[in-house]
Order: structure tokens, then sequence, then C-alpha cells
């Protein structure tokens, strides 16, 4: 019977608001009382039966609802014979509650296209060379799957055959195609625009960076923030307090109708749902722009934060540095690239990468004994020969000794901006490379808008030489630069502002080598395109490793928490008008409190709403 009922409960109000107008026009066209109390009564019984059933589910574990006041409320209205209120109460709460779950659902939309273009089916090659059309639960890891023209991406994986532009809006916000060709990675639930592309699964299912995604954005909106946890709190005792004023006013007054009015007036509907609808509504915007806030709470420290600390390498400069100039201190320079490129080739550090463009992959040899050193570099062996590759402090501690040329060589790159990359074999240094890395296009005018947004402090920590560091620093106008910092000074450099000098620290990092400063940080901010590390560490992801959605994802929680504080305010504020005008006012009565009640629960939910479609100015 409950299931019944609660399944046709949107006709259960249709029915009661059609003999509420059938009553109303036999009152006053037909002037039949008989048929006008009626279909009051009728419809005050069927309109009570969700909700008391609603009141009743919440006492069984203890809770006194808003549903238990409403409850009340009618049946004591019912048994003074007052069914124009009853009847009137009960529909606009559940025309009420039609309409919230209706916005609320608008409110929940970005995650539900989210979630719709999770791929369902995939074109896997089979033992008889073909490929077949299969559920996505049957495709694994290393399987081979075909990918045409408008389809989407169903695993992510690697091209090993074929080329397309690809549409990442559902990874990165970007709706930009990107090419993609044999070697490069493909994310699940993107498009192939355009062209015919062959993978290899890499990773299945809730495994993949959008099944990732999915999962973060709902437990986000699932998660409560402090002021969420407070307002349950104070319902939790609210509730039963105005239950409590009702009855001692009907005590004092012996006036059952203001008793129930009370009742009805005091519903705390408003401010239960408001700072949800707002949370939920600010997540939504940031999936849909490649920013992932990773819950109620995220928003509420982020929208404080006063200062930001960004890593350099791939935070403010693009992250794929270029050999700027060589220089060779040995006659047999064959022989060294040799080295340095089968050394570099063990390392994944954006350096590494460059080194390898420069110098090449040809005649790679075997390498033993490899030790990496956190902020220095690589120490290894090739075929007998003791090889140093990293910077002047790795040569230092590696007590390699530089002559006056080198220093001065070395000064000179890094006052040109260049980052350092010694090679020395047999304690000797062979080489010395200068590497530049060229700072984001609008990353200063993103900076910028940070400042407008009220951060205080604009930081930047970096490994590499302090003169690198400060030509950067000066280029886009940061408070500090920082320089020949390895990653554990990084994180006593973000435990010192927080502790000694009480600031709200937010640290802008690619989620790997900084994953101790994200974490220490108030809100750790990863940049990089959904790598695990990034996912797990931070609490704000930015899918596309684009600088310039930092303004867009503080202007955001900065809203979000103003548009909090609106609806707390006009939730509590409704609530106290209500109450005083019953006391202190002959107009108001149950009927037009409820309806000023429902009125204020939408006009919160559509002032969360606006947050779906907010814009950084």
């Amino acid at each position: 019977m409950q299931k019944l009922i609660f399944r046709n409960k949107n006709t259960i109000m249709t029915i009661s608001g059609f003999l509420i107008v059938l009553g109303f026009y036999a009152e006053f066209g037909l002037h039949n009382h008989r048929l006008f109390e009626v279909s009051f009564i009728i419809a005050s019984v069927l309109g009570v039966l969700p909700i008391a059933l609603q009141a009743y589910q919440a006492l069984r574990v203890k809770v006194v609802s808003i549903d238990v006041l409403v409850t009340i409320a009618v049946i004591g209205a019912f048994l003074i014979k007052n069914y124009e209120e009853s009847a009137i109460v009960t529909f606009l709460f559940l025309f009420g509650s039609f309409l919230e779950l209706r916005t609320l659902n608008k409110t929940r939309s970005a995650i539900k296209e989210l979630t719709e273009m999770a791929p369902e089916t995939a074109l896997k090659l089979m033992d008889n060379d073909e490929f077949v059309e299969v559920d996505i639960d049957d495709v694994d890891i290393d399987d081979i799957l075909l990918v045409k023209t408008g389809a989407k991406v169903p695993v992510d994986g690697e091209v090993i055959y074929g080329e397309g532009s690809v549409n990442e809006a559902s990874i990165t916000g970007e709706s930009f195609p990107v090419k993609k060709e044999t070697g490069l990675s493909v994310f699940a639930g993107t498009i192939l625009d355009n062209g015919t592309i062959q993978i290899r699964a890499e990773r299945v299912g809730e495994d993949t960076t959008f099944g990732k995604i999915i999962e973060l954005v709902e437990e986000a909106q699932d998660s409560k923030s402090e002021a969420e946890r407070f307002i349950d709190r104070f319902s939790k005792y609210y509730t039963p307090l105005v239950l409590v004023i009702a009855a001692v006013v009907y005590l004092f007054t012996r006036n059952v109708e203001l008793a129930i009015t009370i009742l009805v007036l005091g519903c705390p509907g408003a401010l239960v749902i408001g700072v949800p609808v707002s949370n939920v509504s600010g997540i939504g915007n940031g999936a849909r722009h490649g920013i992932l806030l990773k819950g109620s709470e995220v928003i509420s420290d982020f929208s404080r934060v006063d200062t930001i600390i960004f890593d350099k390498t791939g935070t403010l400069t693009i992250g794929k540095p270029v050999v700027s100039e060589m220089i060779e201190y040995v006659d047999d320079v064959v022989e060294t690239k040799i080295l340095l490129a089968s050394v570099e080739h063990e390392s994944d550090h954006p350096l590494a990468n460059a080194v390898l463009e420069k110098v090449g992959k040809d005649d790679l040899r075997l390498v033993s004994n490899t030790e990496v050193v956190k902020g220095g570099g690589i120490v290894a062996e090739v075929e007998g020969k003791r090889i140093v590759v990293g910077n002047l402090s790795l040569m230092d501690a590696q007590n390699i000794e530089l002559s006056d040329t080198m220093l001065a060589d070395a000064k000179r790159l890094e006052l040109e901006g260049n980052s350092l990359v010694l090679v020395a074999v047999d304690q000797k240094l062979h080489m010395l490379l200068g590497i530049k890395d060229e700072v984001r296009p609008h990353a200063k005018e993103d900076l910028a808008q940070l400042r407008d947004l009220g951060v205080k402090q604009l930081i930047m920590l970096s490994g590499d030489n302090q003169g690198t560091v400060d030509l950067v620093g000066k280029q886009l106008g940061m408070t500090k630069a920082i320089g020949n910092m390895l990653p554990e000074h990084k994180s006593s450099y973000v435990k010192k502002l927080i502790e000694e000098e009480h600031r709200i620290v937010a640290f802008v990092g690619d989620g790997v080598n900084d994953s101790p400063s994200l974490a220490l940080a108030n809100i750790g901010i990863a940049m990089g395109s959904g790598t695990d590390v990034a996912i797990e560490t931070s609490d704000v992801v930015l899918m596309n490793s684009n600088l310039s959605h930092l303004p867009h994802a503080l202007g955001l929680v900065k809203a979000t928490a103003r548009n909090m504080v609106q609806n707390i305010a006009i939730a509590v504020g409704v609530v106290i008008i209500l109450l005083m005008s019953v006391l202190f006012s002959e107009w108001m009565n149950m009927s037009i409190g409820m309806l000023v009640h429902e009125a204020s629960i939408l006009v919160v939910i559509v002032n969360g709403m606006r947050l779906l479609k907010y814009k950084l100015k």
C-alpha cells in the first residue's frame, strides 16, 4: 500500500487540486455548501496520506521531519473542521515537493549529461580477425578495439593504427578537436570527430579516467560541507523545538488554529535544501568545464584561499622544454651523446624528453645501478662507466669539479632563463645543456584574474636554478619566486605558510613530484590530464592542464559560497517573517503560510541553479 501511494503521489496531488477547485466552484458558483465540504474532506484525506507515511517513516528512525509538522497541522485543522485549510496545505506541500524534485533534477543535469557520455559498447577484434560489437563490460585490458568516425572511444588506450581528431570535452572541458595518431593516448568517453583508429585497451570500466571522473563527481555531490552538517544538526533540534513552541502557544492561548499555523510556518524546508542545491550546482558547473571539485568541503576551503603556490614546470610553463644550447667540453661528443641518451631513456622527467629529442635515441646501451636523486638528476653505470646527469647541486654532491669556464657558462645560461643539465662521465664534466620551457600563453592575464578574485600572494616554487625562476617570476609578476627547491623543501614551505603565517594556501602542481605539497596544502590543485596521482592526491583537478581554468574554478567556488549564504539568509528570513506575521498580524493563516513556505524553497533552488550558468566575467 505504501509503495502504491508513493508511486501515485503526483496523481494524488492532481486529484486533490481538482477537488479543491470543485469545492470552491460548489461554494461560490453552485452555492452548495455540502458539496464544498465533501470535496475538501476528500482532498484533505487523500493529500495527507503520502505526507503522513513519510512522517511515520521518519519517526521510525527517530527523526522529527518537516512531514511530521505538516501531518500534525493538517490533522489538527481537520479535527477543528477547517477542511479548507487542511486541503490547501496538503496540496501546496505535495505541489511544492513536485516542483522541488523537478528543479533539483535540473541542478543535477550536468552530472546526468556526464554519465550519459559513458560508452556502452565497443567494436572488439575477435579470433577470426573481425571486429564485433560487444558490451563494454566484455572488453579486457590489451584487447584491440576499432573506433569509427562519430563513435565514442570505449576505453583508455593507445592508438596502434590510423589517425583522427578527437573531441575531449568530456575529459578536459575543451571542445577543440585534438589530433590522435599512432603512439598517442585516447580516453574513454571522448568522441572521434573524424578518421578511423584502432586502439589497445589499457584501462577499462571504472578504472578509466572518465570512470574516475564520474565516480569523483558523484562522491562530491554526496559529501557534506561544514555548513550542511551544521544545518543537519540544527534541523534535528529545530523541528522538535517548533513542536514545543506550538504546544506552549496552545497551552497559553487555547487557540488550536494558531498553534497549528505555527507548525506550518516553522517548517525549515528552504534551510535544509538551500546549501546542498548550491553545492550540487557548483560541482555540476565545474564538471562541465573540466574542473573536478572533490566535495562540498573543498568549495568552502577553496573560496577562502588567500595564497596560491605554483610549481613552475608544466604548471606556469607549457611543460615541453627544448634544448636551447649545448656546450661540449670533450672531443668525443658522439660517445657522450650515446651515454647521455642511454641514461635519460630511463627517466620520465620533462627535461629528459627534451634531451632525447636533441641527442637522439640511436645505439642505446644497457644501463645498470640506476639511482634517481630527487630534485637532482640520475646517477647510473653504462658499460662500466659512471654517468652523472643532473643539475649543479648534484655535481657538487657527487664531488665533480667544474672549472671557472664551466661555471661561467652555467651562470650565463641561467641568466638567459635556461634550466641546466650537466653530463659527467667518470667524474669529469663532458657536456652542459641549457633547456628552456616556454611560459603558458595568457598565464600573466590568468594570474591577474586571480589577484582580482582576492588572492593576495602568488608564489612560484621550482627545482630549477634561481636565475631561471627569477626570469619567469618577473615575466609573470609573481609575488615571490624561489628556485632550487626539492619536493621536501616545497612541502616544508607550504607547512610554514599555513602554521606560522596562518595563510589559507592552495598548491598548484602536476600531481606527481609535488604530491606531498598537494596533500599538505589547504587545497591541492592538480594540473595534468587525469593522471592517477593527480586525481587521488588533490582536492581540485583541472583535467585539461589549462591554467585559464583556474580563475574560473576560484570564481566558481566564491560564487557558490556566496550563493549558500544567500540561501541561508532567504530561508531564515522567511521563517522569521512568517512567525512574526502570525503573532503580530491578522492576515496570516495556515494556507498563506504554506504557500510562502513552498515559494521560499523554490526561490533557494532557483537561486542555486544560477550557478549552472556561471561564467567568470
